[in-house]
């Protein structure tokens, strides 16, 4: 039974978000009463939308990854931990024994957090559920205890949509991304983190006085302060330190200023056929539950990395994660299938500090080191998951990945169901701290 259910699961969701999430839409909007044509072209529009994403994603990907991997080893590193990226820990995740279980799981915990108007997040992103299972995984290879996984998945999922809940005002006003929460684990755990980096960086005099949003650069520096002017610019530096030829150097230059360019007009498209199901929703709130407010659709982060400010303060920190890499003691991961990725966790920073690149610069920075060694860390764990399902290892000792195996909140968790005193310690810690922020960032909305 457990094997069929497992089978199912993973056939809907090899069907990939670009599938998969229209699908939801449409079959969400027909159960709102959206007429059947309007919910048809909504449903393909968002389809699309992401189909355009993901391509521009592509060539950022295929852009940066060979120059990522060319600047590593013009470094010489040897490191033992290989940096597979998010993609095939996803694979691992839903090929994972807890993964069938944790996506009924999942639907129930939102279904159950909307009835009783404990979030106002409605996750239509199934295919990042992904995330959820993986914690699940991490926590039932660990512990050995089944359910314990199953009940740290689901944790995880609570403390996502409630995340997703909080920095949701601030997507829609610095985003400009209406009625969209960001549900997507890999990055809402650094919101809190971006926003107490920002409060530190507020004290610190001279440091609180630098600003370089997209808006100034492009006021001080004209035309070279265009999104795509600042893609090629940084594609170029990129280039260089791969040691590129001068055919290479401005291939990238281009190829990563046609990415600041066109990801922002895909977003818009993507926007476009939301617009449906959002009214419908808000339509339908209005008739059931006149007293509430809006609620917000959860959508993938990637939806996010349009905004300029995102990707230029990932490409700054992708010579920084080499740099780090090679000069931290007890690091074992060698850097490479995240590093085009920085903007995953990065997003949330940016958008704590509300777009200003230099002090989301430096919040990255102690973000990659603790990425690094978590990643380091947690390898074990990972390359005993990826062998119980026969993962195919190649020659590789360990693997992990920079994000996604570096997440300290996975981590984290881990380490409390498995009974470690330090992690369970941290639990009062890390609430009292995100009760202080919470409160800030709600009175600063408000002020505004």
């Amino acid at each position: 039974m457990a094997e069929t259910l497992l089978k199912a699961v993973q056939y809907i969701l090899g069907m990939g978000p670009t599938v998969m999430l229209p699908v939801v839409i449409f079959i969400m909007a027909m159960c709102l009463g959206v007429k059947v044509s309007r919910a048809l072209r909504a449903a393909l529009t968002i389809g699309m939308g992401f189909v355009g994403i993901f391509l521009v994603f592509g060539l950022l990907v295929d852009s940066l990854g060979p120059a990522a991997l060319d600047m590593v080893k013009e470094t010489g590193i040897n490191l033992p931990v290989v940096d597979l990226g998010w993609t095939p820990l996803a694979a691992i995740a839903w090929a994972s024994r807890i993964a069938p279980f944790v996506v009924p799981l999942t639907i129930i915990i939102n279904i159950v957090m909307l009835t009783f108007n404990w979030t106002k997040t409605v996750d239509i992103d199934m295919w990042n559920y992904w995330h959820f299972a993986f914690v699940g995984a991490l926590v039932y290879s660990s512990t050995g205890n089944f359910f314990l996984g199953l009940f740290a998945a689901g944790l995880t999922a609570v403390i996502t949509f409630l995340l997703a809940d909080w920095c949701a005002p601030m997507v829609q006003k610095y985003f400009d991304l209406p009625g969209i929460s960001l549900p997507t684990l890999s990055s809402a755990i650094f919101f809190p983190i971006g926003l107490l980096g920002n409060a530190i960086i507020d004290r610190i005099p001279g440091l609180n006085k630098l600003n370089a949003d997209p808006e100034t650069i492009q006021k001080r520096f004209g035309v070279f302060g265009e999104p795509m002017m600042i893609g090629l610019i940084l594609g170029v530096v990129i280039g260089i330190l791969a040691k590129y030829d001068l055919k290479g150097v401005l291939n990238l230059g281009i190829n990563l200023g046609a990415v600041m360019l066109i990801m922002p007009r895909m977003v818009k498209l993507l926007m476009e056929g939301l617009l449906p199901l959002s009214d419908a929703i808000r339509d339908f709130l209005r008739k059931r539950y006149p007293d509430r407010d809006d609620l917000y659709i959860g959508l993938d982060i990637a939806v996010a990395v349009g905004h300029p400010s995102v990707i230029a303060t990932a490409l700054m920190l992708i010579p920084m994660g080499i740099l780090l890499a090679v000069i931290l003691p007890g690091n074992r991961l060698l850097p490479l299938g995240d590093l085009a990725n920085l903007w995953v966790p990065i997003s949330m920073v940016v958008l704590a500090c509300k777009g200003n690149v230099i002090r989301s610069f430096i919040i990255g920075i102690p973000i990659l080191i603790g990425n690094l060694y978590v990643a380091s860390a947690i390898a074990p764990v990972i390359t005993r998951i990826a062998k119980s399902i026969d993962f195919p290892l190649g020659t590789s000792s360990e693997i992990s990945s920079l994000l996604d195996g570096g997440n300290p909140f996975r981590f984290w968790m881990v380490k409390i169901f498995e009974g470690n005193f330090t992690a369970l310690i941290f639990i009062p810690i890390v609430l009292a701290i995100i009760a202080f922020l919470y409160k800030a960032t709600k009175k600063e909305m408000k002020a505004e």
